[in-house]
């Protein structure tokens, strides 16, 4: 089972369109409506660049909780090269076997982006990445889950929980607005408002809710999340690799050669996403003049700002902002956002 979605991106000059890979865990008795929420929300965009890849542990038939057979093509293998990975719920949940286990924990380890809909929440949960951590999962088995994971700080009420490179939602329906939100965090809220409104369902953008940064972090006690970390709390101010390379006490060389192999762009590029995406919470959430909000993210002027935002979104920050608060005038259901 295997969907593709394959238009342009807005890459930075003299860089190729690159596809943001989504490989979808499937294991036994997964629910169904689950399963086919990334694949729509990824794989049915008209605009963005994504290919959504469906594994399992053993390619072959996997029963769903509904009694049909789901066809899956890839194994495991395919969680190496994912950019993004979403662990849709089972009934009853599963935690997924030590292979299983393994494979989620090597791909956090590199970076990738893991997502759980509804019960996914137990998986993550036995392959421990959820220690520590805000979790949303099904309130039916809400009870169960702090039972069985005492160690994840379980948030009963809220629709979903963004840790930045851990997300978890809420029950079945839930997993919507969790990817959703995921791809108004790749690509603002007016994608994710395009994509939302093809499936006839709504985007329930958080206004009100104060964000600092989408993109992932390493956990702390990470070199490369000290100084990342340091260049987010300082986004107005002009950064250089040297600064950032103190901050991991490494020498500048090295510290560009291990970020470009952690996250797949080098640090000044990292730094300008940071930047847009600290002006795209400013124009959604605050009445900021465009020349403000230039000089608040660290791109200096409003031309500069322009032009980066036409880059990424495609985009005016006036038409931004006017279809953000569009977005942001539905009603909202509780939401975590990441921690500052």
């Amino acid at each position: 089972m295997k969907s593709t979605s394959q238009v342009l991106d807005h890459p930075c000059p003299g860089t190729g369109p690159a596809v943001h890979q989504v490989v979808v865990l499937v294991l036994p008795d997964v629910v169904a409506f689950n399963l086919s929420i990334p694949a729509e929300v990824f794989g049915g965009s008209g605009k963005l660049r994504y290919s959504t890849v469906v594994c399992a542990e053993r390619p072959g038939p996997v029963v769903s909780s509904s009694g049909f057979t789901v066809q899956v093509e890839a194994g495991l293998e395919a969680l190496a090269s994912a950019d993004t990975v979403v662990v849709p719920g089972c009934i009853p949940p599963a935690t997924g076997s030590v292979t299983v286990r393994a494979a989620l924990q090597a791909a956090a380890q590199r970076g990738a982006r893991i997502a759980s809909i509804c019960t996914g929440a137990f998986t993550l949960a036995a392959a421990g990445l959820l220690d520590g951590r805000a979790a949303a999962t099904n309130s039916v088995l809400a009870n169960d889950f702090a039972r069985r994971f005492p160690d994840v700080r379980l948030q009963r009420d809220a629709l979903y929980v963004d840790e930045g490179q851990i997300l978890t939602s809420a029950g079945v329906a839930a997993g919507v607005d969790l990817c959703l939100h995921m791809l108004a965090t790749d690509h603002g809220a007016a994608a994710a408002a395009d994509v939302a409104r093809v499936m006839v369902t709504r985007f329930h953008y958080p206004g009100g809710h104060v964000q600092v940064t989408h993109q992932p972090i390493p956990p702390r006690g990470d070199d490369l999340a000290v100084s990342r970390e340091w260049a987010v709390s300082r986004i107005s101010q002009p950064v250089t690799v040297t600064q950032l390379a103190a901050q991991a006490g490494w020498a500048p060389r090295t510290f560009a050669r291990r970020f470009v192999a952690e996250t797949g762009m080098t640090p000044m590029r990292w730094l300008t996403k940071q930047r847009i995406v600290e002006a795209r919470r400013l124009l959604e959430f605050t009445d900021l003049t465009v020349e403000t909000i230039a000089q608040r993210c660290g791109l200096g002027t409003a031309a500069n700002l322009r032009l980066h935002l036409a880059r990424d979104s495609e985009t005016t920050p006036t038409a931004y902002r006017k279809a953000a608060r569009a977005c942001g005038s539905m009603p909202l259901g509780p939401v975590i956002l990441p921690r500052a």
